[in-house]
């Protein structure tokens, strides 16, 4: 018991305890400076460019001064920085080949920060998925859908798929499909969507409005009728269109025609009897059945 207790006093006692402090104390300056490094670049760059590119050199710079009051902690406590490089280096080389997925996220995080196909804050479309970036990693970036879900997406995914930036540009063009009558007059109609496009306030005057005819239908003509809107008013731009046209087709007593649907209930069920009545017939009907 005697032995112990003196191997316990000599290793207590044979620690350079005033290393290890001085030590501690680096970590904890250097995590209070990188702090203050990265908000101070934060409020420098702010002004000055996306806020892609504030994010990212915030981040860098945190972890490189972090990184650099670590290392001098470590020689502090008696680690020789030859010794610190060749783990390093050996480390580097096992978590490569264990994370050869995370290694490409990171090198395509890279290309995304030069080529900028997105920022903080726009709307893009990935693989169907749609979303506002709400955070840009060296690994992956962050969608919040517009019903608030939290959507993770790696950056090797991002380099490798269509990308759809939807609010890249202030305004965007909204396409919509009118089908009307064969007897309808099209210019009539043309005319009267053109004046409800002047009338609504969420469509831009320029680029001017336009219709198109697109195909002549199994029930009826379709027309394409398009304006531009401002990117951020893209869904109540097309609603209130839409109920704009129905009203206004209404009003002016111009058809919408739709497809009739046939019931047929199989070889032996025989046809339904369609038979046209006069007015003097039909009389006659309803007093034959009051009768």
């Amino acid at each position: 018991m005697i032995e112990i207790e003196t191997a316990v006093v000599d290793v207590v006692t044979g620690v350079a305890w005033s290393s290890w402090f001085r030590a501690a104390f680096l970590v904890v300056l250097g995590g209070f400076l990188a702090v203050l490094s990265s908000r101070g670049i934060t409020r420098f760059m702010q002004s000055r460019t996306s806020l892609h590119h504030t994010v990212m050199v915030r981040r860098l710079v945190f972890y490189v001064v972090l990184a650099v009051f670590i290392v001098a902690a470590m020689r502090e406590a008696g680690f020789a920085p030859d010794v610190l490089l060749g783990a390093a280096g050996i480390l580097t080389v096992a978590i490569g080949f264990a994370s050869q997925t995370s290694a490409s996220n990171m090198i395509s995080g890279l290309f995304l920060l030069v080529e900028r196909p997105f920022e903080i804050g726009n709307v893009i479309e990935v693989e169907g998925t749609i979303g506002e970036v709400i955070g840009i990693d060296m690994l992956s970036v962050k969608l919040r859908t517009p019903d608030n879900l939290y959507v993770r997406i790696p950056n090797e995914t991002l380099i490798k798929a269509r990308v759809i930036n939807r609010s890249r540009f202030p305004i965007r063009r909204l396409d919509l499909k009118v089908g009307i009558a064969y007897r309808e007059d099209i210019e009539r109609v043309e005319a009267l969507l053109l004046a409800l496009a002047e009338q609504n306030p969420a469509c831009l005057e320029e680029p001017k409005p336009f219709v198109l005819v697109t195909d002549f239908g199994p029930s009826s003509v379709d027309l394409q009728f398009s304006f531009w809107v401002p990117s951020d008013r893209i869904l109540e731009g097309r609603s209130e269109m839409m109920i704009g046209i129905k009203t206004l087709l209404d009003n002016e007593g111009i058809e919408i025609p739709f497809p009739h649907t046939s019931v047929y209930a199989g070889s032996r069920s025989e046809p339904f009897r369609v038979e046209l009545l006069t007015p003097a017939q039909k009389a006659e009907e309803e007093d034959t059945h009051a009768k």
